[in-house]
């Protein structure tokens, strides 16, 4: 596998804008986030080009939502000294990365993903036969390896979309990653480890290649990332060279499954806005607390004394998300009895979300106030994304014959 393991220390997460944002969002993304800026290098970016892909002739929306979509992001934790907030159309080298990989990218490639047929058929009233539309997929690939991102998190139904950006590093490293000479620059590069350290080098190689012992390989990524003396293009020249390839320009990222429960809205479905039945995260605690009381429950129970049963029940759902075991087994045995109403079942989940939305709330206040410090954190991560991405660039336009000095 052509990996950088170095890089495996840096994420890359983006989010459409399309408004502010609701407790699915929350619970399905943003709390992964806030984990992650402690744990990697993040990149966290406002993805309004890809927006554009189904939005195109309404792009209003996307410039009204990116500055609530960023708001919120801050309300809920995601911290700006741990993380780098940026939009992405203000990283213009994410749409050269993007043209530049268009020109080695089969179609087929993108005509496959899963999520182009699918989403064609969920947005039938959109007129979505674009090559935006189609391309997207490569734009997203370009995202992710504009930075050289290790880790992309991602839910099962996003693993193909990662696979596709393996594939076409693997392709544009094949292609591009054979420099002139490259075999005589590796062993210059080795030498500059130092005499023992080299030799320790090529006899890991040569176990590995020669062997297929990948406990040497191991070794010999450990022993390269320890080098302190050593360039970034070095390491990565010597990283491909141990594998008996070329050099590894873009490495290729992992998929960081990660844990997106369901948050079930208002009428029992998933959380979404299409559906309309979302609790959005600045909403006004009357206004929830009225949603929440107002929910839909098992329609077998007409009246009080009529008993229920939990499974069927769209609250019952906030239970599992929001109640410990004690209210679960109160909630479980008092409707199935009609010892308790609708009303009473409905109480903790209700104070469970105004209290966790309240210090959110609180701290989006401050940023709502402050427009002008939520604009300074983003021209600082347009500044930090574009440094990292201009580097890659430059790695790329030379690989491809395009640097001209």
């Amino acid at each position: 596998m052509n990996l950088v393991p170095g890089q495996h220390q840096r994420v890359l997460s983006g989010m459409r804008p399309t408004g502010r944002l609701h407790l699915g969002h929350y619970h399905g993304v943003l709390q992964n986030w806030v984990r992650l800026q402690h744990e990697y290098e993040c990149f966290f970016f406002v993805a309004d080009w890809h927006a554009l892909t189904t939005h195109y002739e309404d792009p209003s929306v996307i410039g009204n939502s990116v500055w609530d979509m960023v708001i919120d992001w801050l309300a809920v934790g995601v911290n700006p000294g741990s993380a780098k907030l940026f939009i992405q159309s203000q990283v213009p080298e994410h749409a050269e990365l993007h043209l530049l990989l268009s020109m080695m990218t089969p179609i087929s490639w993108l005509e496959r993903v899963p999520t182009y047929k699918d989403q064609q058929e969920a947005l039938k009233e959109k007129d979505l036969a674009t090559y935006g539309f189609l391309g997207y997929p490569l734009l997203q690939s370009a995202d992710i390896l504009a930075y050289k991102a290790g880790q992309v998190p991602v839910g099962e139904d996003q693993v193909a979309h990662v696979e596709l950006t393996r594939e076409v590093a693997r392709r544009f490293n094949h292609l591009y990653g054979r420099e002139q000479g490259f075999e005589q620059k590796a062993e210059i590069s080795a030498k500059k480890m130092g005499k023992k350290n080299a030799k320790l080098y090529k006899e890991l190689r040569r176990k590995y290649q020669e062997q297929g012992d990948h406990e040497a390989l191991g070794t010999a990524r450990a022993l390269l990332e320890s080098q302190a003396n050593i360039t970034l293009g070095d390491r990565e020249r010597l990283f491909g060279y141990l594998e008996g390839g070329g050099k590894i320009i873009l490495p290729e990222p992992q998929a960081l499954l990660t844990e997106s429960p369901k948050m079930p809205g208002l009428d029992g479905q998933k959380m979404s806005k299409s559906y309309g039945n979302t609790i959005p995260l600045r909403e006004d605690p009357e206004v929830i607390e009225k949603a929440l009381r107002t929910m839909p429950t098992d329609p077998a129970r007409v009246r009080l004394t009529d008993p229920g049963d939990p499974g069927k029940c769209p609250v019952w759902q906030l239970h599992e998300v929001y109640s410990d075991d004690d209210v679960r087994s109160w909630v479980q045995e008092g409707c199935k009895s009609a010892g308790i109403g609708c009303l009473d079942c409905k109480q903790p989940v209700i104070d469970a979300i105004l209290k966790e939305l309240a210090p959110i709330r609180e701290r989006a206040q401050e940023f709502e106030e402050n427009p002008k410090l939520v604009r300074s954190i983003i021209a600082e991560g347009n500044e930090a994304a574009r440094d990292v991405a201009g580097d890659t660039l430059e790695e790329v336009r030379e690989a491809m014959g395009l640097s001209y000095r």
